[in-house]
């Protein structure tokens, strides 16, 4: 699909970052418009994609026919208060540019509200960082407000990024934490995962490279089976085996449990964030 449109990015730390690689493959980095409070962040990025980089979010929103809110949260309503004016006008103007938002907690509906016009195109997303190599997980969803040819566009923008899927925004809070969060519990997991192998005698540099290797080919394992994730654990825990002594002492540590309560506690706070 043939893209003409100039793309402004608000924001380019994690999650914004790893959309405009994707965009920048999608329309090349001449079509993408970058800002940041970091401006030096925001260069470095345009540097590497031969983006522009533009001082203040005003001057990018005139200039770009979609808009990505991508600053945290907390900062949505100085933001809408800064660049409101300019999203009316061009909507008055039969002009509407399209927003693209991945504020966490924060609804389309507040978004219309926020602008006072009911039926602002609005596509609400969650990327996660892996997206920065291909390997993401973007979830988004909107309603009828955006057109068929909106919505090609901007999953045509989001395509390289990974593994592209619409859901239903009643549960976007809940999908923000398996989608969005999880990278960072992965890490977590994976860094115990090395230490528990140097404690053991491996080198830091062996400890992670197995551990690692292990974790992708046993979450490829059960992407390409489709198995439960109970069956494919049974198969690996041969009765008074090694593996059945380390899960063992994980349920001790409640592990399960542990994670289950994570997961509600980022989904919490996603809450919280809308209010």
């Amino acid at each position: 699909m043939q893209i003409q449109t100039k793309v402004a990015f608000l924001g380019t730390g994690a999650m914004g970052s790893a959309i405009v690689v994707s965009a920048a493959r999608a329309l090349g980095g001449e079509r993408l418009i970058l800002t940041d409070q970091d401006f030096t962040r925001a260069q470095s990025l345009a540097n590497a994609y031969g983006a522009a980089v533009i001082a203040d979010n005003r001057t990018a929103v005139r200039e770009a026919d979609a808009i990505f809110l991508c600053v945290k949260p907390q900062n949505f309503v100085p933001l809408m208060e800064e660049i409101t004016p300019l999203l009316r006008q061009s909507n008055v103007d039969g002009k509407t540019k399209i927003l693209y938002s991945i504020l966490a907690g924060i609804s389309i509906g507040q978004i219309r509200q926020t602008l006072q016009v009911h039926n602002y195109p609005v596509i609400r997303l969650m990327p996660n960082t892996p997206a920065t190599i291909g390997r993401g997980l973007m979830l988004y969803a909107t309603d009828s407000c955006v057109t068929e040819a909106q919505l090609a566009e901007f999953t045509t923008l989001i395509a390289a990024a990974g593994t592209i899927e619409r859901i239903s925004e009643s549960v976007m809070d809940a999908a923000t934490v398996s989608g969005g969060c999880t990278p960072a519990f992965a890490y977590l997991f994976l860094e115990a995962l090395a230490d528990g192998g140097v404690s053991t005698g491996l080198s830091r540099d062996q400890a992670l490279s197995f551990a690692a290797t292990a974790v992708r080919g046993a979450m490829d394992m059960f992407l390409k089976t489709g198995k439960h994730p109970g069956e494919l654990k049974d198969q690996v825990t041969s009765p008074g085996g090694s593996t059945i002594c380390g899960v063992h002492a994980l349920e001790n540590g409640t592990f399960r449990g542990t994670v289950m309560e994570a997961v509600k506690a980022a989904y919490q706070r996603n809450l919280e964030l809308g209010k």
